[in-house]
């Protein structure tokens, strides 16, 4: 299937009769992407599916809203991260009786998730990552493994530039001290 602007997804969205055409598209543009940033989030599999499903959900549902003044994408982007913090918060109330914070169930996911394939390092960066504040997190994920532009993190995350650059030099000098630490 070939790959649409989103320019094109949106015009199939406004005809009735090419709709569900746009939804394919959508998803088909940004599925692997979204997953993605939500997995870094919530960290297990089967949490970001379920996320990622709802967040498609709360697109599509909220498609016709769409004002265009950002783009299409970073739209989605806020609804996934929204929708992926929400979870997290949900996961934390549901564990009322936990001595533990919710990073400390994120990091236990991850060692147990067969579906992570990454070395005893990159276990430790990830674990270093799991230690920082819930936005410290995103911003550095977001950051270090997407390289995401801080203009579009701004949009986002609807935070200032200056501001997610001072979280991002703060997240590495946390992760560089706690890796060189262990």
């Amino acid at each position: 299937m070939a790959k649409l602007s989103d320019n094109e997804i949106l015009m199939l969205y406004k005809s009735e009769a090419t709709r569900n055409s746009a939804l394919t598209h959508l998803i088909n543009n940004y599925q692997q992407r979204l997953y993605w940033h939500i997995r870094k989030i919530v960290i297990s599999h089967d949490d970001a599916d379920d996320v990622l499903q709802n967040t498609f959900i709360k697109i599509w549902k909220g498609l016709e809203n769409f004002k265009e003044e950002s783009q299409l994408y970073t739209w989605m982007y806020r609804i996934a991260t929204n929708e992926s913090l929400t979870f997290l918060k949900q996961k934390q109330k549901q564990n009322t009786t936990s001595i533990h914070p919710i990073e400390y169930s994120l990091s236990k996911s991850l060692e147990s998730d067969t579906y992570f394939k990454g070395d005893e390092i990159q276990l430790k960066l990830q674990q270093a990552i799991l230690s920082l504040p819930e936005k410290q997190r995103i911003v550095f994920n977001m950051r270090y493994y997407d390289e995401t532009p801080y203009e579009e993190m701004s949009e986002i995350l609807e935070t200032s530039v200056g501001a997610l650059k001072a979280s991002y030099h703060i997240a590495a000098k946390k992760i560089e001290e706690i890796l060189t630490t262990t």
